[in-house]
């Protein structure tokens, strides 16, 4: 079930920033902390 909040987390954020709403709003750290948090897995694989 978290995964898959995760997911749609990841989803909306990514919508957001090519939207162009994150900048608007001065959010675009939520891609860096996405970023961060997706980065073990990838070390993982």
């Amino acid at each position: 079930m978290a995964l898959a909040l995760f997911y749609v987390f990841a989803i909306i954020v990514l919508a957001l920033h090519f939207t162009g709403w994150l900048a608007r709003k001065n959010l675009e750290w939520l891609v860096l902390v996405l970023a961060v948090a997706v980065f073990p897995a990838v070390l993982y694989l």
